[in-house]
């Protein structure tokens, strides 16, 4: 008899070849639900790669991934996206020249969901954007556009969110603030999230979990103590930052 797994996401010996070059080479990752998950290592290590092959943006060379217990390898970004894994760009995607609420709304509907203004109104609550609803998005701080970014990622409510750097560029504060606001959704709306960011003091301060990359493999993954003190991590990545 088949037992259900404890994770809301498996990827399991995923791989990703572009002829003789291994971008991902046999990387195992999970999530628990409500988890959050660091994702470090040096520049190229394959990261970004990661989350594109999870979310369905690149075709795996071998491996799957696993969703809720259902395997979604076969399935393409947008399906996924609807069964709830998310995620966000380095790039933040929104809509400059429309209003806050009305770009969330939009989203929310072109998902599909029932009572989109409904949604985008509880998205917007959570990450303290209600009171700028009727805003024009390229006239926010530059904060403020990354939590919308980050609200263009919630709607629908995913078991999952992936997001690529979402500190770059923040100020120490803003930083900060976005970081609560991942840890309040984890809380509240029992999401996971796998997060892939440079700002160590992030990432070590708010992770339940912490997996390192280098060169397309993993060569660490525990809890945020155990992996501070691995010795190939201090000296491949963290080095003095440890």
């Amino acid at each position: 008899m088949k037992h259900a797994s404890n994770f809301v996401l498996e990827a399991r010996d995923v791989a990703i070849h572009y002829g003789g070059i291994k971008a991902l080479d046999g990387v195992d990752l999970t999530l628990a639900r409500g988890q959050i998950r660091g994702l470090i290592g040096p520049n190229g290590a394959g990261k970004s790669t990661v989350i594109d092959a999870i979310t369905g943006r690149r075709p795996l060379t071998r491996g799957s991934v696993r969703l809720m217990d259902e395997d979604v390898s076969h399935l393409g970004a947008v399906d996924r996206r609807r069964r709830g894994l998310s995620r966000s760009f380095q790039r933040t995607s929104i809509f400059g020249g429309m209003t806050v609420r009305k770009q969330v709304e939009l989203a929310s509907h072109k998902m599909g969901v029932r009572d989109s203004v409904a949604d985008a109104e509880a998205v917007l609550e959570e990450l303290d954007l209600a009171r700028l609803g009727n805003a024009i998005a390229e006239d926010l701080g530059y904060g403020e556009q990354r939590r919308l970014d980050l609200a263009l990622a919630l709607v629908g409510r995913p078991q999952v969110l992936m997001l690529d750097e979402p500190m770059a560029g923040l100020s120490v504060q803003e930083s900060h603030d976005l970081a609560g606001h991942l840890q309040a959704l984890t809380s509240r709306w029992n999401v996971s999230v796998l997060l892939v960011e440079h700002d160590m003091d992030v990432v070590f301060g708010i992770s339940h979990a912490i997996t390192v990359f280098e060169l397309g493999r993993v060569i660490a993954s525990g809890d945020p103590t155990e992996v501070r003190a691995n010795p190939r991590v201090r000296e491949a990545y963290l080095g003095s930052a440890a």
